[in-house]
């Protein structure tokens, strides 16, 4: 049976769900989530898809789950991939899923789109420059755990890795060019180089393009 990603291409925590679908090598396919047209605000959303009114959700059967990393959780136990070698390595993962949860797509996410999804009158100046402020020290903190290392957590591509780069492939600005962060940047090319990689608006259906 194949797996339902309800998904939007601008959505970072969407890429997470949609890339470990992609890499997993699992049968799945995108439903387009009308996000900027207020679908997940509507009752039939809540009451049908997801009561918190939230993309991504996963349905595969009777099953279904919503939340990047319990999306991406669920791959790992489908497909094997992903997870830790060991118990030890697994909990690490979930250390830096949470991390990157908290700490870094909660704020890419929200200084992404005030910068770029809101008209510019409305633009708050202030609390943008208060978000990249903490986008920075998330920065340093990634930055630092990739010094000598090919991945955050073990050998291979984890969840880790998945969750933390889900909204640093996007083009519009927030504060991140990947030229000043080197370990980051080199961390990401191993990313893009495992094959079936593929960045969020060729992933998923959806992108500022389709409403300029």
């Amino acid at each position: 049976m194949t797996i339902q990603l309800y998904c939007f291409g601008e959505s970072g925590n969407a890429y997470k769900a949609a890339l470990a679908l992609e890499l997993s090598g699992l049968d799945w396919e995108p439903v387009k989530v009308d996000f900027f047209g207020g679908e997940t605000r509507s009752d039939a959303y809540r009451k049908d898809v997801n009561e918190m009114g939230e993309a991504p959700v996963l349905v595969d059967g009777d099953f279904k789950t919503s939340q990047s990393g319990a999306i991406q959780a669920y791959v790992t136990e489908k497909s094997g991939k992903f997870g830790g070698k060991d118990h030890t390595e697994n909990y690490e993962m979930f250390r830096w899923v949470l991390w990157d949860n908290h700490k870094l797509s909660s704020q890419a996410g929200m200084t992404r789109f005030l910068m770029n999804f809101l008209p510019e009158d409305k633009r708050p100046a202030e609390v943008i420059g208060f978000m990249q402020g903490r986008l920075k020290a998330a920065f340093e903190t990634l930055n630092t755990r990739l010094e000598g290392r090919d991945w955050i957590v073990g050998d291979q591509i984890s969840n880790a890795d998945i969750s933390c780069c889900g909204y640093l492939f996007y083009p519009e600005p927030f504060g991140f060019d990947r030229a000043d962060w080197p370990n980051i940047d080199r961390w990401l090319g191993n990313i893009e180089a495992i094959p079936g990689w593929k960045h969020p608006y060729d992933l998923m259906p959806g992108s500022p393009a389709d409403r300029a």
